[in-house]
């Protein structure tokens, strides 16, 4: 999994994939996903075991999350509700936003 953190203004922007993703587009009728360099990889990416992931998830403002394996981790950790992921051209897609 990828994953890129980023401080902004409103908080920490957390963005997470599965590596085979990372360029991908992915659409559904009027829904798409570009699992862009920019947003997703990058230098400030790493490569993050599950417990990064959760970790990273837990301290974060906002996430986007692609991919079966790292959308998988933050369901299975109960930060993200199984009934509310999308699924598009067969690959999972979860945003998260932590109101605090």
């Amino acid at each position: 999994m990828l994953l890129r953190e980023r401080d902004t203004p409103e908080g920490l922007l957390v963005s997470v994939c599965d590596a085979d993703c990372l360029g991908e587009t992915y659409e559904e009728g009027p829904v798409s996903i570009d699992v862009t360099e920019d947003f997703y990889g990058g230098d400030e990416a790493e490569r993050a075991t599950e417990e990064a992931v959760v970790d990273s998830l837990m301290r974060a403002t906002t996430a986007n999350i692609v991919g079966e394996k790292s959308v998988r981790v933050a369901i299975d950790a109960g930060i993200v509700d199984e009934e509310r992921v999308l699924e598009i051209e067969g690959t999972l897609h979860a945003q998260l936003l932590w109101l605090r």
